[in-house]
């Protein structure tokens, strides 16, 4: 059955946020103190990428680690293209923001002693990593959530999707790139249970919508992490950057079949894991001197280049020299995995292959959160702060999210005194639409984008594979959009939708960067990470 005017609701909230991971939690509970929030989720409430974020959040706890040494690794590990204020602003704060998170739950690893047992991982000079075993996310998820609910400013609607932000296109204002004071006033959601869309009107909006991994077709992301906030974003003509930089992490777990793939934290190299090829041979010394502990860009490509090479499907990590009773005790959840698939990590090597894992790039944003569109603030792995450059620093994401995530609820609670709900918006229309009488038409285009991003976009590039995206994407592009207008709205057509709409601007920009850096590595120019 269409849905008509009459049964659309509409919502009035001073605060609307997108996503429900570290990010969008934790503004919450801060912008509770300044009036009502909303958080809206498309999936369960705990599911998110930070909920899969195994190895944990860097920060500087004790000596002989300083500031200044984290400092150093994020600026090296961003190759030069990082914003110095940025990396110096996000680390002098993390402590304050690590002391919050303690005192709303989350139990990070102790030693005996009482001190914080911190790992080590790639690129990191410095033992920095707070954890929780092997599962760090998900505990923090636990406590963030605990928070949430027992506060009666905040209500969080699930299976939730948002379908698009409101500006003063809907007003039936021509808008695009070029165009001055663009102002976000809420978004459409569609309810996935009840099937309606409902006009949600917002003082002030938060993205924090995670990452867009299913742009590839082997990810360690959830199938939830189809870009959903950049597309939205780059709809309504706000500014993002950096995309061309997408991490492929190193070691996801070689598992034909099994979607999304399971993670091997960064941690267990740090713990002392080796990557070695299929002969048993040690080969990260020869591309760099840190060996199997160099930053993740460097990783990959050399375990792609040496897969490539070989014929083989994938490397070793052998973790069978380690104390067996230390690992269970530090990563029970891989342990377990491992043992599912019949590995034992004591005697037998575990097979591992890169795969897209983290987007550096997103919703370009100020050191406050705010993005080119008035009244919108984004945090997290959907935006673009500066932090990262042209490579992310292992476990860096949380501590980011969690510093801007505090920054943007000062600012826009400090801010909502002189913004008003927006009138005149129109509800959503689906009339002479249909609801789709072949799937095949969404699921293999979905197919389609996954492959051309694989091939053609991934760990190496060159300019011709990325013309041949390009030229690729359009068609799937122009169809999809085509069958968006005559069909009735739904998560997987909307999920299409923004996946079509992140590879476009991943290949625009790759094809704009006309240097080789980070985690753009191209064949055509020298490469300078």
């Amino acid at each position: 059955m269409l849905l008509t005017k009459i049964q659309i609701l509409i919502k009035k909230v001073d605060f609307l946020v997108i996503g429900s991971g570290i990010g969008g939690l934790s503004y919450a509970l801060k912008a509770a103190k300044f009036g009502q929030v909303c958080i809206v989720t498309k999936s369960n409430q705990d599911e998110s990428n930070t909920k899969y974020a195994q190895g944990g959040i860097a920060a500087v706890m004790y000596s002989p680690d300083s500031h200044e040494k984290h400092i150093a690794d994020t600026l090296n590990a961003g190759a030069g293209l990082c914003d110095e204020a940025v990396v110096r602003m996000v680390i002098s704060e993390s402590s304050e923001r690590i002391r919050e998170l303690i005192e709303w739950g989350v139990k990070f690893d102790r030693k005996s002693s009482g001190e914080f047992d911190l790992a080590k991982e790639g690129g990191h000079s410095e033992h920095r990593i707070l954890h929780f075993k092997d599962v760090t996310g998900f505990e923090i998820e636990r406590a963030l959530l605990n928070q949430i609910h027992a506060h009666p400013n905040i209500t969080l609607l699930d299976h939730h999707f948002t379908i698009d932000l409101l500006t003063q296109h809907h007003l039936g204002v021509e808008v695009n790139s070029r165009t001055p004071g663009i102002e976000c006033y809420g978004a459409y959601l569609l309810d996935l249970k009840s099937g309606k869309v409902e006009t949600v009107l917002a003082k002030t909006t938060l993205m924090a919508s995670g990452g867009a991994g299913h742009a590839y077709a082997t990810t360690t992301n959830p199938t939830i992490a189809t870009g959903d906030g950049v597309a939205m974003v780059y709809r309504a003509k706000g500014k993002i950057s950096n995309m061309e930089f997408f991490q492929f992490h190193p070691t996801s777990l070689y598992n034909p079949g099994e979607h999304p793939s399971f993670l091997i934290s960064e941690a267990v190299r740090g713990f002392g894991g080796i990557l070695r090829t299929l002969d048993g041979a040690e080969f990260m010394n020869r591309y760099d001197p840190r060996g199997s502990l160099a930053p993740r860009d460097i990783t990959a490509r050399a375990i792609d280049n040496e897969m490539k090479l070989r014929g083989d499907d994938y490397v070793w990590l052998d973790c069978t020299h380690l104390e067996q009773d230390d690992f269970i005790r530090h990563f029970p959840n891989i342990y377990r995995k491992c043992l599912s698939l019949d590995i034992d990590i004591s005697k037998d090597f575990i097979p591992v292959v890169p795969a897209a894992h983290y987007m550096c790039g997103g919703i370009a944003v100020d050191m406050n959160g705010r993005s080119s569109i008035r009244n919108l603030y984004a945090v997290g792995e959907c935006s673009c702060t500066g932090l990262h450059g042209a490579n992310r620093l292992a476990s860096n994401s949380l501590l980011e999210a969690v510093v801007y995530s505090h920054r943007a609820s000062m600012d826009a609670g400090h801010a909502i005194g002189s913004v008003e709900w927006k009138q005149g918006i129109p509800a959503w229309n689906a009339e002479g639409t249909a609801h789709p009488e072949e799937m095949i038409l969404i699921t293999q285009s979905l197919k389609e984008v996954q492959a051309i991003m694989s091939n053609y976009v991934g760990i190496v590039r060159s300019n011709i594979r990325l013309e041949r995206a390009f030229d690729r994407l359009e068609i799937l592009y122009k169809e999809n959009e085509a069958l968006y207008q005559e069909t009735t709205v739904s998560s997987r057509l909307c999920e299409l939708r923004n996946i079509i709409n992140v590879a476009y601007i991943i290949i625009k920009q790759a094809m704009l960067r006309k240097e080789s850096v980070g985690l753009h590595y191209t064949i055509d120019y020298r490469n300078k990470s």
